[in-house]
Order: C-alpha cells, then structure tokens, then sequence
C-alpha cells in the first residue's frame, strides 16, 4: 500500500490576484473527452490520476462559496435521469464515477487571493501528520507508458526515502520564466531520480547558466517543475514561516520559496528533497491553445485513438487541398 494516501489540489489559478473571481470554478469544471471516452470536468480527470496512483482522500482548495457547485455536481445521477439513458452503459458507469469521485473530496477555501503557496496553506488540517500529492488543478498529465505521471513520481519518492519529491521535466532555457527551476545532483544511476541542491521561481537564463546547471544534462538544459510533488507535513511549517514573516514575492506567498526554505531548514535529518523526471507530458488547460492541446493529447491516448487518428488525416488533407487552391 502507497505512503501517500491524500492528495491536495490547487483549483485552477488558485491564489493568484490577476484571475478573474468568477472564471476559476468554470475553467476547472470544463468538460473534456478523456482517454476512457467518457466526459468529465477537467478536476475530475486530475483527481482520479491520483486516485489510480493510490490515493484515497483528495482536498480541492476554492475560492468562498464555490464548494456547493462541485458538490452539486459530483455525486450519482438521479433515477430519473438515469431513466432518460436506459440501455447506455456508459451513462451508468459515469454516474457511478461521479459518486465515487465526489465521496472522496473534501474542500478548503482561500478566503484571499495571496499566492499559490498561500493556497496550499490551507489544507494543512486536511493533511494532518501524512505525506501529500500536491497537483496542479488546470494541467493534464498525459503518460508516455501505461503507468500514470502520478504513480511514476509516488514510485520514485518510496524508493528514494527522501523526505520529499518534486517531478521535474527537462526544460530549454527559453521556457524558464514560465517555470520553477531546480539544480540537481543525480542519485541514481539512471539518470531519473536527483538530490536538490537549490529551487529557484522563474529564474532570467544568465541566473540559470551560472546557479542552476544539473551535472550530465545538455547545455541550455534545466530541471524545471513539472507541476506535482509528494511533500512532507513539514512544507506547511515553511510556508507558516513565510506567511508569518511577510515573505513574498511579486506580493504573493509563493511555493516555490517554501520549498527552498523547507529544503534548507527543515530537512535536516538526512532524508533531503528529491526530484524526478516523468516519462510523459504536462498540458497546462488555463490557455486556449493549453486546452487544445490538451484534449487531443487525451484523445490520442485513449480509447478512440484510431478513429482520432483517421480524422485529423482527413482534415490535414482536406485543409492541404484548400490551400492549394488559393
């Protein structure tokens, strides 16, 4: 049985100040085509990664007010309108995924819009004295193998006993104002699993070619956040100390420092912070092209990957053809 058995998610552009109030709980809720065939809200695609990587209990941090919409929508559906889908398996199976799902969630507002690590904040009750999958609640993580990214990084953070694990993905240099970024000391023979020796948010390239440089990756290379982690409890006394201290950046209490002050003045028992790369993708749902690529990256994953296949053969041919005639 896996360690991590809760899991806290972030709902989409959770804690920052520039996201528009009402927007939050739509984007998250947007229904997507996922690789099972069946349609679900994004959240819930996330959630039940988790859940296939043995978790039992999810937190959704919200905003006030928004935990009646997911309860209202997460649960089975009515024997009435179940009526109205008789002899439609699926329909069924999907009322029974809702319930599921919606047994498992628990919920915490972010009364206030102060950063991303401010929002976390807000599950330590939920968590308690446990471990956690921390996730991102506007990313979809597509596997290049058929063990999901979840699993992959909760495999890596049992086998390496390290206090805490961040997936990472191998980034250029022209993509690190969009990430947190890691300099790592390899721990393994393979080349997946890495000792931090330093986190820093969003660093400029001239930062990251003098600090940042991970041994045995390609130049202009760098270990950046691939947006989930498994944390110790001790993560939350990091960010109490940011919150308490006003530490912030850009005015928001920010993760990504909370993790470097947790790395250096918490883990001090021997255990270290740990990082991983992940044998898939991150699909970021919160932009329009993010969402696009998102739904057909679950599409080409899943149950209807052939016919997917033909289809986008039709239109590149279709939209080849007309081109032609201009």
């Amino acid at each position: 049985m896996s360690k991590v058995r809760k899991a806290v998610i972030t709902a989409a552009g959770r804690g920052t100040r520039q996201y528009p109030a009402s927007s939050a709980v739509q984007k998250e809720m947007f229904p997507m085509v996922d690789a099972d065939g069946l349609t679900k809200p994004i959240i819930q695609i996330i959630g039940e990664e988790a859940i296939a990587a043995g978790v039992e209990q999810i937190c959704i941090v919200t905003q006030p007010g928004e935990e009646a919409q997911y309860r209202q929508y997460f649960k089975r559906m009515s024997d009435e309108t179940l009526e109205s889908f008789q002899g439609k398996a699926w329909a069924l199976e999907a009322s029974e995924k809702l319930q599921e799902f919606g047994q498992r969630l628990s919920f915490v507002s972010q009364d206030s819009p102060e950063g991303y690590g401010h929002a976390v904040y807000q599950a330590r009750d939920f968590i308690g004295d446990e471990p956690f999958l921390l996730m991102l609640g506007d990313h979809i993580y597509i596997p290049s193998n058929s063990v999901n990214c979840a699993t992959q990084l909760i495999q890596h953070y049992e086998r390496a006993q390290m206090a805490a694990m961040s997936a990472v993905q191998v980034t250029p240099a022209h993509l690190l104002h969009l990430f947190g970024t890691l300099r790592g000391a390899p721990a393994d023979d393979r080349g997946r699993c890495y000792r931090v020796q330093a986190i820093v948010e969003k660093p400029d390239e001239a930062y990251a070619s003098a600090h940042l440089r991970t041994p045995g990756l390609p130049p202009g290379q760098y270990l950046c956040h691939f947006g989930m982690h498994v944390f110790p409890p001790a993560i939350f006394e990091a960010l109490d100390h940011h919150i308490r201290e006003n530490v912030r950046e850009k005015g928001e209490i920010q993760l990504t420092s909370a993790q470097e002050f947790m790395r250096l003045e918490l883990l001090d028992d021997g255990s270290g912070y740990g990082a991983c790369t992940i044998d898939g993708q991150r699909f970021d749902t919160g932009i329009p092209y993010g969402l696009m690529e998102s739904q057909l990256a679950l599409a080409l994953a899943g149950r209807h990957r052939g016919q997917i296949v033909e289809a986008i053969a039709r239109l590149l041919a279709e939209q080849l053809q007309s081109m032609s005639r201009l």
